[in-house]
């Protein structure tokens, strides 16, 4: 990656938090029904002059969760991209594409067939109980299955591990196929949208859960960015430099697949955004995860809401689910990447 690109961290986050103030406040903007930067001041300023009953409505109730739950989502995503790729140091470590997502999303959908009859009765019990937790469970169950398929007295094969990806990537769509056969209309319609990924049934518990994992998983990601720097130079190296190797990838797996399951709960299947979005930091800042984690996290919210504003206009007035436009986005991408890094693969 070409080093030209590089800034300095003291330009290029506070540039990103800019870029990212400023597409949030276009989030809330872009839609169907046409909404001012004047009509925002209006509203969240006391003070100022009210505006109409139903733009108030659509701001407070609809484009401002929806923008706040794209930017946690997106910094989650790409915070456990980024940690991912440092973990296996190989770029092509992706939530995703190694299987944790797919995993994550079967857990999702077994606790929406199983629950979704309590949720009009019990609406928090999916939004923050059974659906995260079962989310979490299964994508760390994926994780682990393709962590110790993957490792040996060797080291970690990258090769394996991405091959054990696709089978655990098959073997959940298998299983959500399953499950789309045997649900009911309701619990079929649910689904359908939501392997689809979509940010449109943000709710304020949710982004509470989204935003609060954001935080835990940025500090706890944080204070380990010394080691995943020491492990950049192999697991020996890291060893000789005092990291617990074993004891950090345990640890890193599990955070990783608790923020994927998390998300996944709350926004359905996006892929993609935590295997770009490293590379991006890493081209714009360098490796030092000092810098990356945080610039990640800000570049992955980012993106995911240019996403969301995306498919919110390619096909007005109707809206695309999110996930379709990042794996538009992503796909091509990882082609080009993995043509780059074939050769290094063993």
């Amino acid at each position: 990656m070409s080093s030209l690109l590089r800034f300095p961290s003291t330009v290029i986050i506070p540039a990103t938090g800019l870029l990212l103030i400023l597409a949030a406040t276009a989030s809330i903007i872009v839609g169907p029904m046409a909404i001012s930067v004047a009509d925002i001041w209006q509203v969240f300023l006391p003070g100022q002059q009210s505006v109409a009953p139903h733009i108030e409505l659509i701001i407070q109730q609809v484009r401002l969760p929806r923008t706040l739950l794209c930017i946690a989502i997106g910094g989650v995503l790409a915070l456990c991209g980024a940690v991912m790729q440092g973990l296996f140091r190989n770029p092509l470590a992706d939530p995703g594409i190694i299987g944790v997502s797919g995993g994550a999303s079967l857990g999702a959908a077994f606790a929406i067939v199983l629950f979704g009859s309590l949720a009009a009765s019990f609406p928090l019990l999916l939004t923050l109980g059974t659906v995260p937790v079962f989310a979490f469970l299964g994508g760390a169950i994926t994780t682990w299955i393709v962590y110790f398929l993957g490792t040996d007295k060797s080291g970690t094969s990258v090769t394996v591990m991405l091959l054990a990806g696709v089978a655990i990537g098959a073997l959940s769509g298998a299983a959500l196929g399953l499950l789309n056969f045997y649900a009911d209309d309701q619990a079929l319609r649910d689904l359908s949208l939501w392997t689809m990924g979509s940010l449109a049934g943000a709710t304020w518990p949710g982004i509470a859960l989204a935003f609060v994992t954001l935080a835990f998983l940025f500090c706890l990601f944080s204070r380990q960015a010394n080691a995943l720097n020491a492990l950049l130079l192999g697991e020996s190296e890291a060893q000789h430099l005092g990291v617990n190797v074993q004891a950090l990838k345990r640890l890193l797996v599990l955070l990783c697949a608790a923020g994927v399951g998390v998300a996944v709960s709350l926004s359905g299947v996006i892929g993609f955004i935590g295997l770009i979005v490293p590379h991006l930091g890493r081209m714009l800042s360098g490796p030092n995860h000092k810098t990356l984690l945080p610039l990640s996290a800000l570049l992955g919210a980012l993106i995911l809401l240019i996403a969301d504003m995306l498919a919110r206009v390619v096909a007005a007035p109707a809206e695309l689910p999110v996930g379709i436009i990042t794996a538009l986005l992503g796909a091509p991408f990882f082609i080009v990447l993995l043509t780059k890094q074939r050769g290094r693969l063993q």
